[in-house]
């Protein structure tokens, strides 16, 4: 069984009407196109002012300042002129004697000559807590050397308790304290004062007298020979 068409719907049934009608339209719109003309537009009747007065003014032209140039460097100096001057001094040559030997020549020995090597002394001060030989305090010399140190201590101490005076200025004024008395143990023995310090004057002026009480020592020794010694020890000063 075929399908009904119906006529009038058919989409080819005016197929060249259309495409006449549209090259139709094609063809009027190529011809509308070629023949149009444009006009230029007239600027007559519009005018607009002009300022240009600025063409009248006057601009100062200012030029670049006319400085001489520098003048050019000196010309360097002329090289000296080394004159040669010819040597005539005659030179003597020298012969040296080779001092090469061959195992016919004898060779004598050479005696060497004793050397003396003179130690020069020098007086530097060895602290007391390392000497070899500490300063023997009188009375400590029949101690063993080990006991010496100790020894020294000891004796001194007593010996400034027993020569100390409190000062009368010191007690009215409640002046105590402790005064360290710096001093040095010479070579031959006696005792040197190189400085003190406390709490005041009068008690410093006590322990400078203490120590010039201070008996005369064996000196200590550094490798056998003596040697200065510094000391130091406080001296207390306390009122009860």
């Amino acid at each position: 069984m075929e399908p009904k068409k119906n006529p009038n719907v058919d989409p080819r049934r005016n197929s060249f009407l259309y495409f006449s009608l549209g090259l139709f339209s094609m063809a009027l719109l190529s011809y509308v196109a070629i023949e149009m003309k444009t006009y230029e537009k007239s600027l007559e009747g519009i005018s607009k002012a002009v300022d240009d007065s600025f063409l009248d003014e006057d601009v100062p032209v200012t030029l670049p300042p006319n400085n001489p140039p520098p003048p050019p460097p000196p010309p360097p100096p002329a090289p000296e002129i080394l004159k040669v001057v010819e040597d005539k001094k005659e030179i003597k040559e020298v012969q040296i004697q080779s001092t090469e030997t061959n195992q016919q020549e004898e060779v004598k020995p050479v005696e060497a000559k004793k050397v003396v090597v003179i130690e020069e002394e020098v007086d530097v001060d060895v602290p007391f807590a390392i000497i070899e030989d500490v300063p023997l305090f009188p009375g400590c010399e029949k101690e063993p050397k080990d006991k010496q140190r100790e020894c020294f201590q000891k004796k001194i101490q007593q010996f400034i308790l027993k020569e100390q005076r409190y000062p009368e200025a010191a007690i009215d004024a409640n002046i105590q304290g402790k005064v360290f008395v710096n001093f040095i143990i010479e070579k031959d023995g006696s005792i040197s004062v190189a400085g003190m310090r406390g709490p005041s004057p009068i008690l410093e002026k006590e322990a400078a007298r203490i120590m010039t009480k201070m008996p005369k020592m064996i000196p200590g020794k550094q490798r056998g020979k003596p040697v200065r010694v510094p000391y130091s020890i406080p001296i207390t000063f306390k009122l009860e």
